[in-house]
Order: C-alpha cells, then sequence, then structure tokens
C-alpha cells in the first residue's frame, strides 16, 4: 500500500527524533559479537571488486548506541573527500550562523531627497544571499519606485564588500571557471531557478523554422551571445563562455530544445544590471554611471529583501550538493566569527568547529569539495557525524541530507536514484561526494534491529568508471545488519544507471538531474 505524504513526513520526523537521542543512552542492547563478524566479512567482500585494486578505499562503520566500531580499514588515512566536505560546512554553519540566520540585501540612499529626485547615489548592497531571483531584484526596484524615487542623480553603486573579492577557490581547476558549479562567488549575486545555482544563467536554444533561437533564464543583456549553431536532424550542441569573458558561444546542431546553466564571469556587475533594468522598468532613472563600492555611512535604507532561512537552505544546499551554498556560507561564518569575508576566516571557523568537536584529521581548502587539496579521513567524518547528533540543530540538519531511493527530488536528492527497492531506501541519510577518481558516500542508517548505525566510505584513486554501486552494496548491507542473525541475505541491489554523472554530483551536471 502506498504511504500518504503526511505518513511519509510523519515517519521521517520519528526517525530523526531517534537519530538525535543521546548517543549515551543505547536505544537497543544485543551481543556485541554476535553478526558482526559476518558483517566484516562482507564488506571485506564488497571491498574486494577488482575496480579497487589500484584504488585507495576507507570504511569505517560505528554504533551510534553502543559507540562500538564495527568495522574499519585505513580509518585513519587522509582521502580526497570530494562533496563529503559539505558536511563540515554545513554543520559549521549551522552551529555558527543558526537555523534562524538569514541573508538581507538592501537598497539605500545617499543625498538629499527633493520631490521624487534623489540628489546623490543609489547603493544596493549585498551579503551574499545565494537565493536572489530576477524577480526579487525587481521587487527591490518596486518598492524603491513606492517610496516615490523617480530620478537617482548620481550613481548606481554596487556594494559587495561584505565578502572579499577573491572571486574563485584556491585550488579550483582552471577549466571549471565558466561551470556553474564553481561560480564566481559575491556578495551580490543572482541565481535563475529555485535549486538556487548563484552566479549563473540558464542558455537556452531551439529549432525556430530553419534558425537555431537563443534566450536566457533570466532574461539579461549582459552575456554576449554568439550563436554559430545550425538547425540538424539531432541535438549536438555545445554551450560555452570563454573563459574571463561574457561572450557565450553556441556551436553544433539542434533539433529539440536544450539548455546549459553558464557561470557569469562577474556576478556584482550582472546583479547590477540586472537591477537596473528593474529600476528602468519601475520609472526609476539612474543619471551616472554603475560602479562598486561600500555604502557611505549615514545612507538610508529605501528597501531590503530578506532570504529564506539557513534551516530551508540547507535542503536544496545537501539534498542537490550545491557549491555555491558552501562557499557563501564560508565567506559568511568568517564574516560573523572574525568580520572578515574571506576564505581563510570562514575556513578557520568550520575547521575550529570539526577539532572543537574531536575531528582529528582534517585539511580544509574550501567548503564544497571541489579543491582536490580537501582532505578528511573516513575517521574524522565519522566523528563529525557522531558529535553533531547532540547538537539542538542535528534534527533540521539530518533530514536535509540525501535520502537513499526516494525519488521526490528535494526529498532523495544525490541519492533519489540509487538504493531503491532495498533496505536502504527510505532509511539511509548520507551525504555524497563525486570527483574524477573520487567517490564518497557518508551519513546515518538504521540496522534491520533498529540499531543507529554511522558510517562513511571513501574510494580514492580508481581508473574505472564510477564505482558508486560498492558504496551502495555497503550502505545495504549495514541496513541488512543484524545482530541477532548473523546470516544477512544476500546483498541484492536494482540498476542505477550512473550515466554522464557518473564522476560528478548529477546535480552538477544540468540539466541532468539525479
Amino acid at each position: 500500500m502506498r504511504r500518504t505524504s503526511a505518513s511519509l513526513v510523519a515517519g521521517a520526523l520519528v526517525a530523526a527524533l531517534a537519530w538525535a537521542s543521546s548517543p549515551s543512552s543505547p536505544a537497543v542492547a544485543h551481543d556485541p559479537t554476535t553478526g558482526v563478524a559476518d558483517l566484516t566479512q562482507d564488506i571485506n567482500q564488497i571491498l574486494s571488486d577488482s575496480r579497487l585494486t589500484i584504488a585507495r578505499a576507507g570504511v569505517v562503520v560505528k554504533s551510534a548506541a553502543t559507540g562500538e566500531e564495527l568495522y574499519a580499514t585505513d580509518a585513519g588515512k587522509l582521502l580526497t573527500p570530494a562533496s563529503n566536505t559539505k558536511l563540515f560546512t554545513s554543520a559549521a554553519a549551522a552551529d555558527t550562523l543558526g537555523l534562524d540566520y538569514r541573508f538581507p540585501t538592501t537598497v539605500l540612499g545617499t543625498g538629499r531627497r527633493i520631490g521624487s529626485a534623489l540628489t546623490g547615489d543609489l547603493v544596493l548592497r549585498g551579503t551574499g544571499d545565494p537565493t536572489m531571483l530576477a524577480e526579487d531584484y525587481d521587487a527591490l526596484a518596486a518598492k524603491v519606485a513606492g517610496a516615490g524615487v523617480k530620478v537617482v542623480t548620481g550613481r548606481l553603486v554596487a556594494d559587495d564588500t561584505w565578502f572579499d573579492s577573491q572571486r574563485l577557490g584556491n585550488d579550483w581547476a582552471w577549466d571549471d571557471e565558466t561551470a556553474y558549479y564553481a561560480a564566481p562567488i559575491s556578495a551580490l549575486t543572482a541565481s535563475p531557478d529555485r535549486d538556487y545555482d548563484a552566479g549563473s544563467v540558464i542558455v537556452a536554444v531551439e529549432a525556430d523554422g530553419g534558425k537555431v533561437k537563443v534566450s536566457t533564464t533570466p532574461e539579461t543583456d549582459y552575456l554576449k551571445i554568439v550563436n554559430k549553431a545550425t538547425v540538424g536532424s539531432e541535438t549536438d550542441v555545445l554551450i560555452e563562455r570563454q573563459h574571463s569573458s561574457r561572450t557565450v558561444v553556441i556551436t553544433g546542431t539542434v533539433k529539440d530544445p536544450y539548455q546549459e546553466w553558464v557561470a557569469v564571469d562577474d556576478p556584482t556587475a550582472y546583479v547590477s544590471s540586472l537591477f537596473r533594468r528593474a529600476l528602468s522598468r519601475h520609472g526609476v532613472k539612474v543619471l551616472g554611471r554603475t560602479v562598486t563600492g561600500a555604502a557611505p555611512e549615514g545612507a538610508k535604507e529605501l528597501a531590503r529583501h530578506e532570504s529564506m532561512t539557513l534551516g530551508e537552505l540547507l535542503v536544496p544546499f545537501l539534498k542537490l550538493s550545491n557549491n555555491i551554498h558552501a562557499e557563501i556560507l564560508t565567506k559568511a561564518m568568517g564574516r560573523k566569527v572574525a568580520d572578515q569575508g574571506t576564505w581563510s576566516a570562514g575556513l578557520k571557523v568550520s575547521t575550529d568547529f570539526a577539532k572543537a568537536n574531536g575531528v582529528q584529521v582534517i585539511n580544509m581548502r574550501d567548503g564544497s569539495g571541489l579543491s582536490r587539496r580537501d582532505g578528511f579521513s573516513p575517521a574524522s567524518i565519522v566523528q563529525l557525524l557522531t558529535a553533531v547528533r547532540a547538537k539542538p540543530w542535528f534534527t533540521t540538519w539530518y533530514e536535509a541530507l540525501p535520502i537513499a531511493g526516494n525519488a521526490e527530488r528535494f526529498v532523495g536528492g544525490t541519492l533519489r536514484s540509487r538504493m531503491r527497492d532495498t533496505p536502504a531506501a527510505n532509511n539511509v541519510h548520507a551525504k555524497t561526494g563525486s570527483l574524477t577518481g573520487v567517490t564518497a558516500l557518508s551519513g546515518y542508517v538504521t540496522s534491520a534491529d533498529g540499531e543507529p548505525l554511522i558510517f562513511s566510505i571513501m574510494l580514492n584513486q580508481y581508473l574505472s568508471g564510477s564505482p558508486k554501486d560498492i558504496e551502495d552494496k555497503i550502505a545495504v548491507r549495514l541496513a541488512q545488519f543484524s545482530r541477532d542473525n548473523a546470516t544477512a541475505e544476500a546483498v541484492q541491489l536494482r540498476a542505477t544507471d550512473q550515466g554522464a554523472a557518473g564522476d560528478l554530483e548529477c546535480s552538477w551536471l544540468k540539466p541532468v538531474q539525479c
């Protein structure tokens, strides 16, 4: 019988509350040796896969009820975590900023008001809100017009000084510079959709008669489109922004509609163009040019927009593994703790939080895991996952993790097509991680006995296609684990089509959806 949405929510809440119970109060009591030997044997067998012969594999499994380590191999080795890094960033952000944290975006006026004229500058000031849409900037412009301002005699000032001017992570690959999942980080940014892919624009093509029609979401003249594509018998098209420029070149053939998410080169300049156009639509004319700079002391607020709470943002952030959210939150933490909206200040906050919660092996170079110099041990990840269970924000954070086999996109997230029709489905809450040659899965699962388990699986330096099925087999085996029944049923997995997303988070490869 199909469960209703209400029953699913109720069941999830019960599970979350159970997971939030104190580690010092075991929910179950079993013979600590029964079944563990078989679990060890089975995980060893799974890890004997020939694809891992030349690779590195680190796995740790721990009982959250008893604190017992049920399995470990290379537990203390430093491995590349990919997006498992977001476990640390999101937990530190929840603890440092609080679940009620919001990003304000404001419009300020300098100078004097003379009738409908503002004899000074109009300042748009951001604090990094990754959920700002074009319609939100339009609403701010409407509020300015509603305040009676029709003419601004000075300039439009874009104040992005809440964060520093470093736009890209130190270790990010050159060939990722135009990719939306590595978009530049700014305190003023805009998203084209409600996945909140900040700093990018959707460029779409379709056959229109004998020509290829190009459109953007949102509508913008910020990008320079060079359309070399032709109508053909198939859609084989490349939409790519040229490095360090606003020029997007479109080549290939188009039969069916297609779209691509493209990072802008300068989020602040892009937002400024959106806001100036919005002001014009609402009858507000800015006579001066657009510049960047800090709002002067004494500037008066004319309009304000506040984002959703951090507790709400955790859902698109973690479910869809959004890199830009991770980096914005990193700089936001630096700004709050050290009054510096920088990577270095924010990463210190995340690292200090991890160490304060018992994490030993950690090397954080960014907030998202895009850097290949990020490093954690499986034991350190399990330690973090153990420690955060006692936090007051744990239930919200736990529910924001991807849930295996749940087809709802904002529930299953990057695990929505994995482990379906297995004991792990709607059971495993875990963070995925994917780069070429790197995959990881770390989180929580409830055993067949109802025992809460914590696990981290990190696979590095393989040359095959992505061995995510190995992670899935281990997670399913943990869901089958029983201390009372030493023989678990054979691990059966529904085939998962990794497709083009095999070496990256599936949500990073728009328009491919996980």
